[in-house]
């Protein structure tokens, strides 16, 4: 592969990630130290579509402005992993290393996060979105789920990984509606005792990643294979407020299981074909597979006349 052929794949990713670090472009396409060196330079000095940040690459285009995060956000880090939980990541960590994992990606923020910052003192600002993440990573891990990292006004969480899920889209689904509900009631509280307009957004997509390192202190790196992560992020930033956008991945393995709004094809940035893109509503009528299986209408036994009658006899 040529360097400009690097150069554009790298540039691409950087654009639907908007922050990646060095390290992560240096994984996804095992560059060495003088390549990775001269496409930061490529992106930041000679193109200028990218900034460091410290240690972080972060997307500088033409449309950076329309996804910049919120300059007053408290910066967070991720509290003490629960008990239960702590003990099945170290009992999965030796497999999970270096491993490919379908997961599902959900991402969530707060709407209109930099007027609310504008509005309000930096201390004021500071407890209403401590509180907010509170919510958050109890309902990711009311389910199972792990959060990846926080985004400045919001979370990344995933569901598969660390903990190897078969219903991961299912858990995502649930943990969505039930943050939905506990958000609400915490957006009355703010609209009640201070006036303000609190409104989130919420996005999730199923798909393969690879599970990087895992350190002692249960702290994770991932690297997306294909759009994973980026279609995830894509369904959140088309969501209205208060509500769930669904990719088509997920849609597939949580139908009849959760009541969803077929929206339609969306054109979204960073896919070549429009995406089928759905809203979650509510929990659905099916239980089982076999709900499922039923209700798409089940296959006639074809060819067993004598079975039956000796089932008869």
């Amino acid at each position: 592969m040529s360097f400009l052929e690097i150069f554009a794949r790298a540039r691409a990713a950087l654009e639907v990630q908007r922050r990646v670090s060095p390290r992560a472009l240096r994984r996804e396409f095992s560059l060495d130290a003088e390549t990775l060196a001269d496409v930061i330079d490529e992106l930041v000095n000679v193109q200028r579509v990218a900034k460091l940040e410290g240690e972080v690459l972060v997307w500088a285009g033409p449309d950076a402005q329309t996804v910049a995060s919120p300059p007053a956000a408290p910066v967070q880090t991720p509290r003490e992993t629960p008990k239960h939980l702590a003990d099945k990541i170290r009992q999965s960590k030796a497999a999970l290393e270096g491993e490919r994992k379908q997961v599902t990606v959900l991402f969530a923020d707060v709407k209109g996060s930099m007027e609310l910052a504008e509005s309000l003192e930096p201390e004021a600002f500071s407890r209403i979105m401590s509180r907010f993440f509170a919510i958050l990573t109890e309902g990711v891990e009311r389910f199972e789920g792990f959060v990846d990292k926080f985004t400045g006004d919001g979370i990344m969480a995933l569901f598969g990984a660390p903990i190897a899920h078969e219903d991961h889209a299912q858990r995502a689904c649930y943990a969505a509606l039930h943050l939905r509900e506990e958000i609400a009631r915490y957006a009355t509280e703010l609209k009640r005792e201070h006036g303000l307009s609190f409104s989130t957004r919420m996005g999730l997509n199923s798909g393969e990643v690879v599970v990087g390192t895992i350190g002692d202190d249960l702290r994770m790196e991932y690297t997306a294979q294909g759009h994973t992560v980026g279609l995830a992020q894509r369904m959140e930033n088309l969501a209205e407020p208060n509500t769930c956008f669904v990719g088509a991945n997920t849609a597939a393995l949580v139908g009849g299981y959760f009541s969803l709004d077929d929206l339609g094809e969306f054109v979204v940035k960073g896919v070549s074909a429009p995406m089928r893109v759905h809203r979650l509503t509510g929990i659905g009528g099916a239980k089982t597979r076999f709900d499922v299986s039923r209700s798409r209408g089940l296959s006639r036994f074809v060819g067993r006349a004598s079975d039956l009658r000796t089932l008869e006899d």
